[in-house]
Formats: C-alpha cells, sequence, structure tokens
C-alpha cells in the first residue's frame, strides 16, 4: 500500500480506537492488528503528530509499579475523525473506478 495513504487510514485507525476508549501505544498495536499492520516504529510518531495537531491528549497512570502513558481523542480528533468518514463516498468512487467496478 502506498506510504501517503496508508499514513490517512492509521491516522484514521488510531482516532477509531481513541474514540472506543482511551489506550496506550501497545494496546493500540494490538487492537489495530487485525484492521491493519502497524509498528511501534509507525505509531508513536503518528500519536506524537496527533497530538501535536490538537486531535490527542495525554495523561500517566501507573500500571505495576510503572508509568503508561494513555491516549485521549479530543473534540478536534473527533471532528477529524468526522471529516475522514465524510470523505468516504468519494474514495468509494475512486476505489471502484481504478477496479473497474460501478460505483454503488
Amino acid at each position: 500500500m502506498d506510504v501517503q495513504m496508508k499514513k490517512g487510514l492509521l491516522e484514521a485507525c488510531v482516532l477509531t480506537a481513541l474514540k472506543k476508549e482511551d489506550s496506550y501505544g501497545y494496546k493500540i498495536i494490538g487492537d489495530l492488528s487485525e484492521y491493519i499492520e502497524i509498528s511501534e516504529s509507525t505509531l508513536y510518531p503518528i500519536l506524537k503528530r496527533l497530538e501535536g495537531n490538537g486531535c490527542l491528549t495525554t495523561y500517566s497512570q501507573a500500571h505495576n509499579g510503572r508509568l503508561r502513558k494513555y491516549y485521549k481523542i479530543t473534540e478536534e480528533g473527533v471532528r477529524r475523525l468526522g471529516e475522514f468518514a465524510g470523505d468516504w463516498p468519494q474514495l468509494k468512487r475512486i476505489y471502484c473506478y481504478i477496479l473497474g467496478e460501478d460505483a454503488l
């Protein structure tokens, strides 16, 4: 899959996972593994970028005597996810064109 296309999809997947519940890096990777391949070296820059864009906030919580960093989606993140969903009809038409299928 094209790196730029995958980047946008990964951002949407991360936001979707966090819309369901606050989470931490390793769990996000596990939650997404059924749908899209993502490594720690890919995830953490995405989380940092989303946080920098105001889509996420972070907090720490103790777990087994250590602090674990959790990510929480913000209203901006929910808005960004809504934009992605709004782009779906256009993306679907493009995919149908590429595949030679009629757009439904």
